[in-house]
């Protein structure tokens, strides 16, 4: 079984994010910001050596970015999977919905199955924590035309080739099951699906000498047919980007009956 799993590399999920409102869209600032693998991408990892460690599998890490992706893509090896793919952009090109967004990273990652072939499985996290789009694994099961699931809490292979899998609805959670397809399986996951594990020091030298395959975006898209402009021209165009307002000051009050009077006066309770 060959296991395919796109991973992000973003703002480190502890930071707190700095914006400088005078440049519009490129607000989010990027540089000497502490970045890592992005989080529902850890978990889709973790899930791709869960699968591994039960039966025989290849785990192939994939990341589209700047050469930094490297650092993120040895994360995902020192985890433990078997060798990595880096689609490396310039470094002008923003990854985080500014320049590269779902249909264009999508359309990519169908040409590394087609190119990679016979692909069971390709595991993702259900969105990236810096534009909350959740959209690529939705678009790549549809540009592929393959089956999918979205939002996994739990995964479980058949002996038949298909997957079972708990997903997380609104309404509580729902098991369907993929039946085997000669397109590879699309699942994405949610944060329920494991807890994630620290590459231990040994596996963090041994990655260290497992294969990383770079390959310019230039190159990548001439290789499969596609159209550059396509792949970075952004379908939604960014207009603004702001912090929050910061929280008013709490007020604090003697006793119950205080707060009960102030609610009152607010008209929070009646």
């Amino acid at each position: 079984m060959k296991i395919l799993v796109p991973i992000k590399r973003v703002i480190d999920y502890a930071i707190k994010i700095r914006v400088d409102p005078t440049k519009g869209a490129q607000g989010v600032q990027l540089s000497n910001v502490k970045m890592s693998m992005n989080p529902f991408c850890e978990i889709a990892i973790e899930e791709a050596i869960r699968l591994k460690e039960k039966t025989t599998a290849e785990v192939v890490a994939v990341s589209i970015g700047p050469k930094q992706c490297t650092e993120t893509l040895r994360t995902a090896l020192a985890m433990g999977a078997d060798r990595g793919i880096h689609i490396e952009t310039k470094a002008d090109v923003r990854g985080d919905y500014i320049d590269m967004q779902p249909w264009g990273i999508a359309t990519l990652l169908k040409g590394v199955v087609e190119r990679e072939g016979g692909v069971d499985l390709v595991l993702l996290g259900k969105q990236s924590i810096d534009s909350d789009c959740g959209q690529t694994g939705t678009l790549l099961a549809g540009l592929l035309n393959a089956p999918q699931a979205t939002f996994a809490s739990k995964v479980d292979r058949g002996d038949d080739g298909s997957f079972t899998v708990e997903r997380e609805t609104d309404s509580g959670t729902e098991v369907i099951k993929l039946k085997p397809s000669a397109m590879p399986a699309i699942i994405t996951c949610d944060l329920r699906l494991n807890t994630p594990r620290y590459p231990t020091m040994p596996n963090i030298m041994k990655a260290k000498k497992k294969p990383v395959q770079t390959i310019s975006l230039e190159d990548m898209v001439k290789e499969l047919g596609l159209n550059l402009d396509e792949v970075l021209t952004p379908k939604n165009e960014v207009i603004e980007v702001y912090e929050p307002p910061p929280r008013k000051e709490g007020e604090m009050v003697g006793d119950v009956m205080e707060l009960l009077a102030k609610l009152k006066e607010k008209g929070l309770v009646a």
